[in-house]
């Protein structure tokens, strides 16, 4: 019986591993000058609503989720390219668990909490072009699985806007 439990967690953890996607190394280096514009001061909002629909029809929040606004740089865009692919959508078991991301990446982006309804808010942002992106998981921490993932969307700021820039990440 013992082997028979090694046999078939053996055998999940070789399924789940061939589902778990793998990045290839980055082609374009980080720059920090080129992302340096975030930390400028803006103007602009971004508001914006993330949620995934069940296939039951429910709808799922993103609340309590880290939202990330990110500069669309080079580097970003490879890497989001590499992950996304072109859906705005990657499921939670495609997550790359080797993510080799350069360090100061992380250190040029803003970040926020979705609210309990799925709704943030970036303030005085500054002109860009800049990904949003969280995640909308479901299913116990514990379990073998978990659902939902990661979405994103692509958003502009020129600078003149007079109403904040609506977000909506849903995948779609």
């Amino acid at each position: 019986m013992r082997t028979g439990i090694f046999a078939a967690a053996a055998l999940a953890g070789t399924i789940i591993g061939g589902c778990q996607a793998s990045r290839p190394p980055a082609t374009v280096a980080f720059s920090a000058e080129e992302a340096a514009f975030i930390r400028k001061p803006g103007a602009a909002t971004i508001t914006g609503h993330a949620f995934r629909t069940r296939p039951s029809g429910t709808v799922v929040h993103a609340a309590g989720e880290v939202v990330r606004l990110v500069p669309a740089t080079a580097y970003a865009r490879e890497r989001f390219q590499q992950l996304y692919g072109d859906r705005k959508f990657v499921p939670y078991q495609n997550y790359p668990r080797d993510d080799k991301a350069d360090p100061a990446y992380a250190e040029y982006t803003r970040t926020t909490k979705a609210e309990s309804n799925g709704r943030f808010s970036f303030d005085k942002v500054a002109p860009g072009r800049y990904f949003v992106t969280t995640q909308v998981v479901w299913g116990d921490e514990a379990a073998f699985t978990r659902q939902g993932g990661s979405v994103y969307d692509l958003v502009t700021v020129t600078g003149k806007e007079s109403e904040p820039i609506d977000v909506i990440l849903s995948g779609n």
